[in-house]
């Protein structure tokens, strides 16, 4: 496929970046910002589709309201007529193969959510290893620019391999290998730390209270043996846990 030289120079720096030592919040939240400057697009989400809660969580975003997208976790991600049916195609896939966009405009997600930020076309991938959700990436552009077409599909396939590679290289590590002793609630509260994910966000995400989420943090540190969050974070994200 014929790439611009910007192109060619934001394609490099994803490739740099996927094959960086990060944990994957870390991989998705910098590999947004070199998205916009490769899709020309300007507004990037990135969630990883928990199966057994059957919801979206660990939300990342740039140039969208935080409050906005507090109203996406709380009810929209529940009323949304797109994501699954693009998380279905496992590549890269604009929202126009999935729904015509006059139909789109006319539903309440995007009246009440896309629209609030400015949202109108849209391109989505999301990873997978096998069945296991890995992450996704959604990008946006405004209205005053162009629909994604075909050729912004292949460059965004492009890096699916290497986003999967970078991913499973973080969150594919044998939980009996590095979490043994750990319930499966420590366990959660440890792969949330390692996401990045403050005491709040984890009582959200797990629906507990946060004096439960830091009794957790307490535990962890007691049967992992470090003193620090950051510690901790590594542990978990590198999927290394003493044990």
């Amino acid at each position: 496929m014929m790439l611009t030289t910007n192109q060619r120079t934001a394609l490099r720096r994803i490739f740099g970046l996927l094959a960086e030592d990060l944990h994957e919040r870390e991989i998705r939240a910098r590999i947004g910002a070199a998205l916009l400057e490769l899709m020309q697009a300007d507004h990037f989400a990135s969630f990883v589709w928990d199966g057994q809660r059957q919801r979206f969580g660990g939300g990342l975003w740039l140039n969208m309201d935080d409050a906005n997208l507090a109203r996406y976790d709380a009810h929209y991600q529940f009323h949304d007529p797109i994501t699954f049916a693009l998380q279905s195609r496992r590549h890269a896939t604009a929202v126009s193969a999935v729904m015509p966009h006059a139909n789109l405009k006319r539903t309440e997600f995007f009246n009440d959510f896309l629209a609030r930020d400015g949202l109108h076309w849209g391109i989505n991938l999301h990873a997978f290893d096998g069945p296991r959700a890995l992450g996704d990436l959604r990008i946006w552009r405004g209205r005053q620019r162009r629909e994604f077409d075909r050729h912004d599909c292949a460059l965004l396939d492009l890096i699916e391999p290497a986003f999967v590679a970078a991913l499973k290289r973080c969150t594919g590590a044998d939980d009996a290998a590095w979490a043994r002793g750990l319930s499966a609630r420590e366990r959660q509260v440890a792969r949330c730390v390692g996401r990045g994910l403050t005491d709040k966000q984890i009582a959200l995400e797990l629906e507990v209270g946060v004096a439960t989420v830091r009794t957790y943090v307490q535990r962890l540190f007691a049967k992992t043996g470090v003193q620090r969050r950051a510690a901790l974070a590594a542990l978990a994200a590198r999927g290394t846990a003493p044990h």
